[in-house]
């Protein structure tokens, strides 16, 4: 049996002690109390000098909040780039950006953004070249811009919308109706959702819908356990909702549903954390209402792509780690009657749909989209031929649609919207985003090195052409490594300013993420997470070696897991880098699935409470490997005070310990924003402003030159 925390000998003890203001030339950092907090986790003991930092409502935990802001900002807005470069985004991000259109019978709903507007607005227009009309305008919810649009559906017959809201950037949603004809909402409020969307039944009457109970505590801090089912009753109150499915003999459980496009079925999704295992059960809504249990065994992912009546198609990566497409008759559901319809091949599967009466696959191959099109038996049709290496996203809707679209992007084009004709297979441009940016004068080229264990990794460069290899070059470093989880080439204002001044910016594709399939994601997990690492680390050493960049040019970055991942990296070469911005990671190892949902990252970290999970966790914990007496590289975290995913708790005391151990010049620094959170929903304003901060804090580190 795996020891629980309360099994494990712990020994903790309470001494407050107030630690010296640090000075470090410039840097008079806030005055950070220590307490004696150590733990004996494992027959390890494990000291946590700065845990009062995890109370966030505390009036001690929002006075240090204030302090290192008084002494971050100041800094970065002293910046002698940090003007010109803020023009120069505000500049670049005033372009129109269009939202991937979605239909309900002749309606066409679509959000677009006219360019610095805080928050896109959602429109509907009646048939594809019909007048568009603001259905839904998220800038008029808040004054500042920080309630955001977090999810949409329309019902069948086109008469209502639910939408989600999201405040101050939390994954707390309330859902709301609108009528579509009057844009005015009904009573209906759906409160205490999160990872859920919302799945109509065919009459328009109602949608299912996922949530949690009312937290007891906290609610940006507490953990997030036995999500269930309901169903909603369109002009009904939230109290009404009738339960659908729960499982209260399995906390861990997350539940989604989903209707078929034939509205006969409920799809029921079953996953615990992140793990990419899953069960799939299903509900006839024309029958009894049992809920039959159809896969089970917890023994590969399963995606639902669709039915025809009783036979039910699904994506999976069993037996096929880079994936499949196969057949079940839930009429005779046993394995033997299963039928494949697309083996596995060289590239990796990530999605599929139903459209037209045939599938649309969306394959990656080297790190970037390819797509397909194929009968309902499998039999190819043909390949959807694309602009370029990029990214695709899109091709929604139902079986019966003759019609989708598509959405293509790269490290060069923000962006084109693509018609699709299922058809006759004709891509036409529905909307194109045109932006102040000169794209031919730079290139991306795919490069691979070897790691330290001799795998080979693919990585992306992006830079003006004719670059010249002196080693001079600023260079940020990007990646994640995680969740199975692909790093695709994708359009960013931020890394357009930074590559228009000069700068270098490159993206190596981890171990851990998914751009090769499920070997390659669990090469990346747990016992093998130093993979990640190590990875990272030759990637940098490789353009150095090949003469891109040097270390004191070299800035390296990442948000979330990737927050981690330049969290560890920096502790165990910071040697290596000129700079490091680590965004709202995941940065002490040994208490992370303590608050809100992050108990559900066990399955891709391992357990704290499992001793040999935390051998490995404790070995390399950003937070406690931090060494007394180590020159770290000039240092900038990001934070915010509503993430209530990776909660801020995190950055505070890995701030706090590197502000403490460090005994270089260089700055350690750490921003956190207010009404924000993970990063979903920031206004376009918050979102100029942080690129400014992070970009003059490169550019003053790395030496970047910022033209006029």
């Amino acid at each position: 049996m795996k020891p629980t925390l309360s099994l494990l000998s712990t020994a903790i003890l309470l001494v407050a002690c107030t630690g010296p203001v640090v000075d470090q030339g410039l840097f008079n950092y806030p005055s950070t109390r220590k307490v004696d907090v150590m733990e004996t986790l494992h027959g390890v003991e494990v000291p946590d000098p700065y845990r009062w930092l995890e109370d966030l409502d505390s009036a001690e935990t929002k006075e240090w909040v204030q302090a290192q802001n008084a002494v971050t900002f100041p800094y970065l807005k002293a910046l002698p780039d940090r003007e010109r470069l803020q023009d120069q985004l505000t500049s670049l991000w005033n372009y129109e950006r269009y939202g991937l259109p979605t239909k309900e019978g002749n309606l066409y709903f679509f959000t677009r953004n006219e360019g610095l507007q805080n928050q896109g607005v959602l429109y509907v227009s009646q048939g594809l070249d019909g007048e568009p009309r603001v259905l839904l305008d998220p800038n008029l919810l808040s004054e500042d811009g920080t309630v955001s649009l977090a999810g949409t559906s329309a019902s069948p017959d086109g008469q209502y919308l639910a939408y989600g809201i999201s405040s101050g950037g939390s994954d707390w949603r309330e859902w709301r109706v609108r009528r579509v004809d009057t844009t005015r909402d009904l009573n209906d409020r759906i409160e205490w959702v999160k990872f859920s969307e919302t799945s109509w039944t065919a009459d328009s009457q109602g949608f299912f819908y996922s949530r949690y109970d009312k937290p007891k505590g906290d609610i940006l801090e507490e953990a997030n356990y036995f999500q269930k089912i309901y169903y909603h009753q369109i002009g009904e109150s939230q109290q009404k909702d009738r339960l659908v499915y729960e499982r209260p003999d399995h906390k861990n459980w997350g539940l989604t549903g989903v209707v078929t496009d034939d509205g006969r079925y409920l799809i029921i999704g079953v996953s615990q954390g992140t793990d990419e295992r899953n069960r799939i059960y299903y509900q006839d809504l024309n029958g009894s209402g049992q809920v039959v249990e159809l896969l089970d065994e917890f023994d590969a992912g399963y995606s639902f792509v669709g039915n025809q009546g009783p036979l039910f198609w699904f994506r999976t990566d069993l037996d096929a780690p880079r994936g499949r497409l196969i057949q079940i008759d839930i009429r005779r559901p046993q394995k033997e009657h299963w039928l494949e319809l697309v083996p596995q091949v060289d590239h990796t599967l990530r999605e599929a749909s139903v459209l037209n009466h045939s599938f649309v696959l969306s394959y990656l191959r080297d790190a970037h989209s390819y797509i397909e099109i194929c009968e309902l038996s499998g039999k190819r049709i043909r390949a959807l031929e694309l602009p370029g290496i990029g990214a695709v996203a899109g091709f929604g809707g139902k079986i019966d649609d003759r019609e989708t679209f598509y959405h293509f992007s790269s490290y060069l084009d923000p962006g084109t919207i693509y018609h699709y004709d299922l058809k006759t297979g004709e891509s036409t441009i529905h909307s194109q985003s045109t932006i102040k940016f000169d794209a031919p004068a730079y290139e991306t080229k795919q490069v691979y090195y070897e790691s330290k264990d001799g795998t080979r990794v693919p990585m992306f460069i992006t830079c003006r052409k004719g670059l010249d290899l002196n080693g001079k070059n600023p260079t940020l470093l990007y990646g994640y490594g995680g969740f199975n989880i692909p790093l695709t080439p994708q359009f960013s204002v931020s890394n357009a300013v930074w590559i228009r001044n000069g700068g270098v910016y490159a993206v190596a594709n981890l171990r851990g993420g998914g751009e090769f399939g499920e070997e390659w994601h669990q090469a990346g997990m747990k016992a093998n997470k130093q993979n990640v690492f190590d990875d990272f680390i030759a990637a940098a050493e490789w353009l150095i070696e090949m003469k891109y960049t040097s270390t004191e040019h070299l800035g390296i970055a990442g948000g979330s897991n990737g927050g981690l991942l330049v969290g560890a990296c920096l502790t165990q070469r910071p040697d290596l880098f000129g700079a490091a911005l680590p965004a709202v990671g995941v940065l002490d190892m040994l208490r992370f699935h303590k608050f809100t949902i992050g108990w559900a990252w066990v399955s891709d970290y391992g357990s704290p409470d499992d001793p040999e999970d935390f051998l490995s966790l404790h070995a390399y914990s950003p937070y406690h490997n931090i060494r007394d007496g180590v020159k770290y590289p000039p240092t900038l975290l990001t934070s915010a005070d509503h993430d209530d995913r990776v909660v801020p708790s995190h950055s505070f005391k890995f701030a706090a310990r590197l502000q403490e151990a460090q005994r270089g010049s260089s700055p350690v620094l750490i921003r956190i924003a207010t009404r924000a959170g993970h990063g979903s929903g920031k206004p376009t304003s918050m979102l100029i402003e942080e690129a400014a901060d992070r970009l003059a804090f490169l550019a003053r580190h790395l030496k970047l030159k910022i033209e006029d």
